[in-house]
């Protein structure tokens, strides 16, 4: 991505002032410096209302993880660990069935899940009818990245899931 169209992003970003999208992107950019090169753009301001899963499944009003205490929301029927499994079968309890490719294919909706080397679940993103990503970055901000690759790294790990469910 050129500078030009780097800068169009940022300009283009529907939240905050000049001041503080440049302290957010500071943050953002040491955390995920791959968003450098594929490009990015801020679309809504930090919450810890929800999180990545609740983003990529639609759901602006809770946080979704299976952590030990039962402190956070997970669906009953599935079992409460932080695994690659488990995150798979929430996601084809709501109609998602594993795929092979994270290319844009009309009449479906892709979520990808990311892990670290244990395979452990670290963040799911959910793609736009544009095939744009959008993550929602943990309890800070939720971000539109052209690449999956832009979140690969130290934080989230790779990728390790591409799932895809019907959209009538």
């Amino acid at each position: 991505m050129g500078e030009a169209e780097r800068l169009q992003m940022v300009e283009n970003e529907p939240i905050g002032n000049s001041a503080w999208r440049t302290q957010v992107r500071g943050w953002i950019e040491a955390d995920y410096p791959n968003l450098l090169q594929s490009g990015y753009r801020l679309t809504s301001p930090d919450t810890i209302d929800y999180n990545c899963m609740a983003w990529a499944l639609e759901d602006k009003s809770k946080w979704w993880w299976p952590d030990e205490m039962e402190q956070q929301y997970w669906p009953p029927n599935i079992k409460r660990e932080e695994s690659l499994k488990a995150f798979i079968q929430v996601f084809e309890s709501l109609g998602y069935k594993v795929c092979e490719t994270a290319s844009l294919e009309v009449g479906f909706q892709k979520v990808a899940l990311y892990a670290d080397s244990n395979r452990r679940p670290t963040h799911a993103a959910r793609q736009l009818d544009s095939g744009i990503w959008t993550s929602k970055l943990g309890s800070e901000e939720d971000i539109e990245h052209h690449e999956l690759e832009g979140l690969v790294g130290e934080k989230y790990g790779q990728v390790a899931a591409i799932l895809k469910k019907f959209i009538p």
